[in-house]
């Protein structure tokens, strides 16, 4: 078993507020990948250089989890649930919870509220 992180973790590693732990099993949802990427692109001059160095270590460290048939079948049956029971879910963040669940591993996130209540997931603030 091991542990999805979110982009929140990351962020706090990128800010030096924790460290990732490189005895755990940690990787990443593709999306997440994208968020870090697109950080990135948006920062301004002055930080873009060490937010992509921050980014690549990252992208080359922990393995990403691609967007699968399997994980497609968890996303759909999570987004009708959500749905179900009248809450919103942020699409990005329903990705992250997908893949967790399908892989029956723990998701780290500092945005606990976000992720309440899906079925399946484990939350953890640990993880990095």
């Amino acid at each position: 078993m091991g542990t999805i992180l979110d982009t929140s973790v990351l962020i706090d590693i990128e800010r030096g507020a924790r460290a990732l732990a490189s005895a755990e099993d940690v990787a990443i949802a593709a999306i997440t990948a994208s968020e870090l990427l697109q950080g990135v692109l948006r920062a301004d001059d002055q930080h873009r250089l060490q937010r992509e160095s921050f980014v690549e270590g990252i992208l080359a460290t922990v393995p990403t989890i691609p967007f699968s048939l399997r994980i497609a079948r968890v996303h759909a049956e999570l987004w009708a649930q959500q749905i179900a029971a009248g809450r919103k879910l942020e699409a990005h963040d329903l990705l992250v919870a997908s893949t967790a669940v399908s892989l029956g591993w723990d998701l780290a996130t500092l945005n606990r509220r976000h992720f309440a209540g899906i079925r399946g997931l484990r939350l953890t603030q640990h993880g990095a």
